[in-house]
């Protein structure tokens, strides 16, 4: 099977797409690049089925290596044959090139090759040849040194059958199917850790069981990372008798003589608990683990998108505040390309109290700095100092916005923020990432490990480079979604354009603060190391704003500028004149400038650029107020509506932020009024909603919500 094959067989997506695809990512062409530029070769092909393409590129070449290792130590055994050989290389599933390979594997020690070494495998071979109707006296031939009786013969010979019972592909096959549609999970507690508090929070897996295909990946992971912490022991079981009899079924003859079924029957038994059903059981439990992690990374993946496309103030002067009440607030001054001007500390709340100074502080930092709004992180103290910044009569519309501070900590104590930051301390740090935070979300994230932002479930539990290559595709594809100024951007984010990656990023930095400024996309190609194709995979994604070029501020890739000329010498009109002028755009006749290398969905996204260039497509940051009354989890009652932001989803339900220091669970059954299979279906990240209060857990800190009208 070629490469092709396997992908089309996996994908069920057009064969020649999948085919140009193939070829553009064997010339290190970016998931992007390929999706935004070269639709005419995909046939329009969007991320994510490139990324499907890019999975099973990578999961054949990963079979056809293992196939390769597999072949060269059966020949270095001299037991390659042509027949074998064949079949191996026309195997595509992973677990039965494994089962080939089984019996050829160099094994430890093992009671099967002990009793080889007694001289029984010619007993064992008696027997399942099936023919002999007296077992006890050919096995009377082998009781000799250590093999001391018949029953002894009998037993190792039962040995070496179970080995091959375990390594016949066709039983394994059998078992397989059987825990795949019918294994259940079972989870009990270790009794000396029953009554131990942490162990509370997994009461429920206690004495748990149910199918495992039923079973959803976030209780999976929840009963796995239970028995990870020690509280639980779990087990993957399916029907006994109805396993013994496929092995049955597939070893032992209609002509067999009873009494070499006997033996081979005991054997089965013995491979079936001893070595099959632990084998199969694991690789079964691995399978799930591997879907419900790649269910978990989905989860996250999707809040991630969500997150990083919030909605941005835009380029404003804001102030924002770490607050906190016995180490005081901090506050920073930011213009408006996110630069430090100014921090110090006010000491607004207990146990100082400085309310006076400061109010007279904040007042004459907004004036002093022509601030726009102000940005008040939503950790500890953060519904006192929005209270407190409220009550300042500023003499210009100031807007007072809450922000997620999740991560923020992480970022101040990183290499990243000690290379902006080298003079000031962490907490000054802090109160910038918060601030940035508010002007542009993705600039700000994009320098934090996604893991550490707070969004999603059970990430440190799934396959960790599983997650960070798929979290790593969706900051770039946000990243590339909306464009960057290279002029402004940090290096973090100039590395997640396509085909750039962290040293030319810093080039480019290096480049432009010896310069001054980059005027145009062509001036790229003189950052050192930014060669011809980095620039072909990155140019169409970099803005240049007030550049020489208005196209150099759009998504209109520099390959098609010439095309773009030529639109404009037919119109009679300039490129500048072109812009944004809807009259003149709805006369481009788009026929006219259809070749073999640029087709009609190219050309239907230049017109799109030249509608609106350089337009970001996310919303403008919105104020959102919380009630007024609640500030803590103790003033919350069964039955109060309140406004509150959605601020993690996951499989079950989302958390909703409703202005105090715990989030309350909008379970799934509790979203609307219907049946909701997918929260996202109903919900969004930073979506503003109204909750009812059900129930308030203040022993365990809980809070219940509901969206049901």
């Amino acid at each position: 099977m070629t490469k092709l094959q396997y992908i089309l067989k996996a994908t069920q997506l057009n064969e020649n797409s999948i085919k140009n695809t193939l070829s553009l990512l064997d010339e290190d062409a970016t998931i992007p690049f390929i999706s935004r530029y070269r639709k005419e070769q995909t046939g329009g092909l969007d991320e994510v089925k490139i990324g499907l393409i890019v999975k099973h590129k990578l999961a054949f070449e990963e079979l056809e290596k293992r196939k390769q290792t597999i072949l060269k130590a059966i020949e270095e055994q001299g037991q390659l044959t042509d027949v074998l050989r064949d079949k191996i290389e026309k195997t595509s599933d992973l677990a039965i090139l494994e089962d080939i390979y089984l019996p050829y594997k160099k094994k430890r020690k093992t009671k099967a090759s002990v009793a080889r070494e007694l001289g029984l495998e010619p007993l064992a071979k008696i027997i399942m040849a099936q023919q002999d109707n007296s077992v006890e006296s050919s096995a009377d031939r082998f009781v000799k040194g250590d093999v001391s009786s018949i029953d002894k013969a009998l037993e190792g010979a039962r040995f070496i059958i179970a080995e091959w019972i375990n390594e016949n592909e066709y039983v394994r096959k059998k078992i397989r199917r059987l825990y795949s549609r019918k294994a259940s999970i079972k989870s009990t507690i270790i009794k000396s850790k029953k009554e131990e508090e942490s162990a509370q929070k997994y009461q429920q897996y206690f004495d748990w069981e149910e199918p495992l295909y039923k079973t959803p990946s976030h209780r999976l992971l929840a009963i796995l990372r239970a028995e990870k912490e020690g509280f639980v022991r779990v087990k993957i079981e399916a029907d006994k008798e109805e396993a013994l009899d496929m092995i049955d079924d597939t070893i032992i003859k209609n002509n067999a003589s009873s009494s070499c079924s006997d033996q081979i029957f005991k054997a089965g038994e013995d491979a079936y608990k001893r070595l099959l059903q632990p084998a199969i059981a694991n690789e079964i439990l691995k399978e799930a683990k591997l879907k419900a992690d790649e269910k978990a990374i989905e989860v996250f993946s999707n809040n991630l998108r969500q997150l990083l496309l919030a909605s941005p103030l835009g380029e404003k002067r804001v102030l924002a505040i770490d607050p906190g009440f016995k180490s005081g607030c901090k506050v920073v001054c930011l213009d408006e390309k996110g630069d430090l001007k100014h921090n110090e500390n006010i000491y607004p709340h207990p146990p100082q109290r400085e309310v006076t100074p400061a109010i007279k502080k904040i007042k004459s930092l907004v004036n002093a700095y022509k601030i726009e709004a102000i940005a008040i992180g939503n950790g500890t103290a953060s519904r006192e100092t929005e209270a407190f910044i409220k009550k300042i009569a500023f003499t210009s519309d100031i807007q007072v916005f809450v922000v997620n501070e999740a991560g923020a900590s992480v970022y101040s104590a990183s290499k990243v923020a000690r290379e902006e930051f080298p003079n000031y301390d962490v907490t000054v740090r802090g109160a910038v990432s918060i601030g940035r935070r508010l002007s542009d979300p993705l600039a700000e994230l994009v320098k934090i490990d996604p893991k550490s932002i707070g969004v999603g479930q059970y990430q440190h539990d799934v396959d960790q480079t599983l997650l960070k290559n798929e979290l790593d595709t969706v900051v770039m594809s946000c990243v590339n979604t909306i464009g960057v100024n290279v002029n402004t951007a940090s290096a973090p984010l100039l590395s997640y354009v396509s085909g750039i990656g962290k040293t030319i990023a810093e080039n480019i930095v290096a480049y432009r603060t010896k310069e001054g400024s980059i005027q145009s996309r062509a001036e790229l190609k003189k950052v050192p190391r930014l060669g011809n194709k980095a620039f072909e995979q990155s140019a169409g994604f970099f803005r240049i704003r007030d550049g020489k070029n208005p196209l150099d501020n759009s998504a209109v890739h520099p390959e098609r500028y010439q095309l773009v000329e030529q639109i404009t010498k037919d119109l009679g009109i300039t490129l500048s004149n072109l812009i944004a002028n809807k009259d003149a755009i709805s006369k481009i006749n788009k026929q006219k400038y259809i070749t073999d290398e640029v087709g009609l969905p190219t050309l239907e996204d230049i017109i799109k650029e030249l509608e609106k260039p350089g337009v970001d497509p996310r919303e403008k940051a919105r104020v959102f107020e919380f009630a007024k009354d609640i500030t803590k989890i103790e003033d919350l009652k069964a039955g109060m509506k309140l406004p509150g932001l959605v601020n993690n989803i996951t499989n079950f339900g989302c958390f909703v932020d409703i202005g105090i220091k715990q989030s309350g669970l909008v379970h799934i059954s509790k979203l609307a009024n219907k049946f909701v299979s997918d929260p996202n279906e109903v919900v969004k990240l930073n979506q503003q909603v109204m909750v009812t209060v059900v129930e308030v857990d203040l022993q365990r800190k809980r809070i219940q919500l509901s969206m049901i009208d």
